[in-house]
């Protein structure tokens, strides 16, 4: 699975997200405003932060980090309500991205004019909705509330070329030094977290320091 053609792109702001990640979210929620701001577009690349923070940096996950997970249980819903974002009442913080992935791969190919729709619309039902993304059937109903052809996904996220593209986009990712989610990479620079954006906004309007 090839990404979208970007020959016509001005530099296109590289955007990498796991839809387990909460702050991946609130940056997927800004990402495509700032850059459209910039006359930039925003490549996006879903992830897998188990391989990349569990199996390649040998980290735990991040809520069974002491301190650090109790930290974050707060912070999250705090840094929602600063960005005007609302938490489910009881959102699943462990579930499997894997299908959710596959199906921002899929509109990606298909309909990539479509990705920012699809992306936001997943992470919406599960972080504010409380919709669990793990299950083909939510994944499937979303991409139809989207006006997207649910059986044309059904077929496709089933398939091997799209698992090979995940874990191709995962490796990728590592290979790029990205390991958090969300990443932007712009210009060959990196920037980690949604707290990141607007630096990373004022790095390209002064075309860095």
């Amino acid at each position: 699975m090839n990404q979208p053609d970007a020959s016509n792109d001005r530099n296109p702001i590289d955007f990498y997200f796991d839809f387990i990640s909460p702050f991946g979210w609130i940056g997927a929620e800004r990402i495509g405003a700032v850059a459209r701001t910039l006359d930039r577009t925003v490549r996006w690349h879903p992830f897998l932060l188990k391989v990349t923070v569990v199996d390649t940096m040998g980290l735990p996950p991040l809520l069974d980090i002491p301190l650090k997970g109790d930290y974050v249980r707060r912070d999250f819903p705090r840094s929602l309500r600063y960005h005007g974002l609302q938490l489910a009442e009881d959102p699943l913080f462990t579930f499997s991205p894997v299908v959710a992935a596959r199906a921002a791969l899929w509109v990606r190919e298909v309909a990539p004019q479509r990705t920012e729709d699809l992306v936001l619309a997943l992470y919406r039902a599960h972080w504010s909705e409380g919709r669990n993304i793990s299950v083909m059937d939510t994944v499937l109903a979303v991409i139809a509330e989207q006006g997207l052809s649910p059986d044309d996904a059904k077929a496709a996220l089933h398939s091997e070329p799209i698992k090979t593209a995940l874990r191709n986009e995962t490796t990728d990712a590592i290979a790029a030094g990205v390991f958090g989610s969300p990443t932007m990479i712009v210009d060959g620079e990196i920037f980690w977290g949604s707290d990141r954006i607007d630096m990373m906004a004022q790095w390209i309007a002064t075309g860095g320091w």
